[in-house]
């Protein structure tokens, strides 16, 4: 099983930065999907990006593509969510989750797929 924790969330103006940590520890390798969901008040879960396992295609919503950039270590064991241009929607909770397998810029967004998730950081918009 693998454990996940989300640090790097915060309270920021719009059009600021912030860059999220996900610290995994377990059995992680490369054939693990590293992804990052969010959930703002009220809302599902939604996708936000992945790295996928084994090819390592990097996916990303639509809604945030060009402002976030997911990144990982060599080993896996850290993954990274680097987010600018933040608007007041990007509030929300921000997850981590894994899985062994790799996915499509489809499957990516199924969090049915997920088996491990972190307890999630919140960030913080405003306007």
């Amino acid at each position: 099983q693998v454990q996940l924790v989300e640090s790097g969330g915060g309270l920021v103006q719009a059009g600021g930065s912030l860059r999220l940590s996900c610290a995994a520890s377990g059995r992680t390798s490369s054939r693990h999907t590293l992804s990052w969901f969010r959930q703002a008040p009220g809302k599902e879960r939604e996708f936000v990006a992945a790295i996928s396992g084994r090819n390592g295609a990097i996916i990303y919503a639509d809604a945030m593509k060009g402002r976030v950039t997911i990144s990982t270590e060599n080993t896996r064991t850290t993954m990274y969510l680097q987010m600018n241009r933040l608007e007041p929607e990007d509030t929300a909770v921000y997850y981590c989750a894994t899985f062994d397998g790799q996915c499509t810029s489809i499957s990516c967004r199924d969090r049915r797929l997920y088996r491990s998730w972190g307890q999630g950081t919140q960030v913080t918009v405003s306007s």
